[in-house]
This record gives structure tokens, C-alpha cells and sequence, in this order.
């Protein structure tokens, strides 16, 4: 029999050759699924959103604003086109966690995105108002496993500083507030231990979502612009009538974020 191999380290930090091109690209899928599907190669819009909860899209099917893109090749998902404030978004909803959020980004950025903003819905750590409210992710805890295929183990990763600096003061004349800081990025939302929070509250971090330091590592390894924003919307679940986003579940203070990042970041982009 052969003998059992004993490694020190963990699988999720060997054998990831980070300098290396991967051998399964975004573009091979999507070739594939325009050709099973008969779509020609149609290009998202140049600012794309990642909606993990849905909400944003229902709301827009609800009030007629948001067209589905029959384009689309992706297998997983549907993206669906509206315009605000003059700036076309494609909104792709309910891809929740580290990996599905950035298997999600791989293929936007493939098929034309230029920017990329997530509003995820997220647990309250630091008590600094009551929910609901906006964080801009400056950096996250890498507490996932998607992270680490895309970048070297360490404890956080980060948000281009050139982005947060773009995005200062892009939020002063928002009707909900909007605070800046660090969060925690779990996979495993419902293991969220009494003992886990009370460590994540004392090394500062403000709330607990679900993609932002996956994106963020995504963002780095492959020189693409995205901002990570929590909606802190809930105490995760510890008190009655909690995780509401407040009207139309937030709708417009979410476009309001997204539509502001866009503007201020516009000028970075590479065509």
C-alpha cells in the first residue's frame, strides 16, 4: 500500500502556483455557453453590481425598471440592465459567498465589465448606530477559502487605496450613513460563535458579510477595479424585526452608493 503522506500544511495552502495562468479561463465557459445557448457575444455594461440578497432586482422587476439581458452566457446566473441617474448598471442577484461572488466577477470582467461594486447585506460586530447602514469595505479578513487561490495566505486583503481615495467625501450627502472600516468574511455564516464575534469586535472590525475579501483578493490578483460595500441591515438575527434595509428593502440608498462609486471612479478605469 502506499504510503500516507503527512503535509503540514492544510490543502487550501498548497499547490496554488499563484504565478501560473489557470489552465480554466471565463472566456472558455462563456464561449461554450453562447454556443449550447445560440447567444452572440453581447458586452455587460461597463459598471456591473453584485446583489447577494436579490433585493435590488425584485425591487426593480417590481416597478418595471430593470430589463433582463438576454445576452448573458452565464450558466449560474441572469443579469438585468437599468439606468440610473444616466449611468447604465448590470445588476447580477443572489450570488451569496466567496465563491460564487467571484466565479460571478471572473465572467463580468470577461464579457466587458470595467467596475464592479457589491452591496451585501451584512451582521452588525461594532455597535456604532442602529441597522440599517453602509460600511465601505477598506479591507477584509480572509476567514474563507476562495481568497487563498488568488493570493498568498495573510490576514486580510485589501481595496485599492486609489479606489478609496476616489470615493472620499462621495457619500457626505447621503440620507443613510455611510462608515468606513474593516469586516470579517465568513463561510460559514451560521457557525458565528458567541466566543467569534467578541474576537472580530476586539481586533475592530465593524460587521461580518459573506464576499469582500475573496473580491478583494480576486481584484488584486487580476489588476481589476472593485469596491466591496456592506449593508449592515441586521443584529444576525439576535433581536426581533431584525434584517430590514428600511424602504423598497433599501433600493435606493443602495443605487445611491452604487451610482456615487461609479462617478467618482469613472476617471480610473482603463477603457
Amino acid at each position: 500500500m502506499p504510503q500516507l503522506i503527512v503535509h503540514p500544511l492544510p490543502p487550501i495552502l498548497r499547490e496554488k502556483h499563484f504565478e501560473e495562468v489557470s489552465a480554466f479561463r471565463p472566456e472558455s465557459i462563456l464561449r461554450e455557453a453562447r454556443r449550447q445557448k445560440r447567444l452572440t457575444d453581447t458586452a455587460v455594461p461597463a459598471v456591473c453590481v453584485l446583489d447577494p440578497d436579490g433585493d435590488m432586482v425584485r425591487q426593480l422587476k417590481a416597478i418595471g425598471r430593470a430589463r433582463k439581458d438576454e445576452g448573458w452566457a452565464c450558466y449560474h446566473t441572469e443579469l438585468c440592465r437599468v439606468y440610473e441617474a444616466d449611468i447604465e448598471l448590470g445588476i447580477v442577484p443572489c450570488a451569496v459567498g466567496a465563491s460564487f461572488a467571484v466565479l460571478i466577477a471572473e465572467q463580468l470582467f470577461a464579457s466587458g465589465c470595467r467596475l464592479l461594486i457589491s452591496v451585501s447585506s451584512s451582521g452588525q460586530l461594532a455597535e456604532i448606530r442602529p441597522p440599517p447602514y453602509f460600511v465601505l469595505i477598506e479591507k477584509a479578513l480572509r476567514d474563507e477559502g476562495t481568497s487563498y487561490h488568488y493570493l498568498p495566505a495573510s490576514e486580510f486583503s485589501a481595496a485599492d487605496p486609489m479606489l478609496l481615495e476616489a470615493v472620499a467625501g462621495a457619500f457626505e450627502q447621503m440620507p443613510v450613513p455611510v462608515e468606513r472600516g474593516a469586516t470579517w468574511t465568513t463561510d460559514a455564516p451560521f457557525r458565528e460563535t458567541a466566543a467569534s464575534i467578541s474576537a472580530m469586535r476586539n481586533m475592530g472590525l465593524l460587521a461580518v458579510e459573506m464576499e469582500a475579501a475573496a473580491l478583494y483578493a480576486f481584484a488584486q490578483a487580476r489588476q481589476k477595479p472593485v469596491l466591496c460595500f456592506a449593508h449592515v441591515t441586521n443584529r444576525m438575527g439576535r433581536i426581533e424585526g431584525d434584517f430590514e434595509k428600511g424602504e423598497a428593502d433599501g433600493l435606493m440608498k443602495s443605487l445611491f452608493v452604487v451610482v456615487a462609486s461609479a462617478k467618482r471612479c469613472w476617471s480610473l478605469l482603463a477603457p
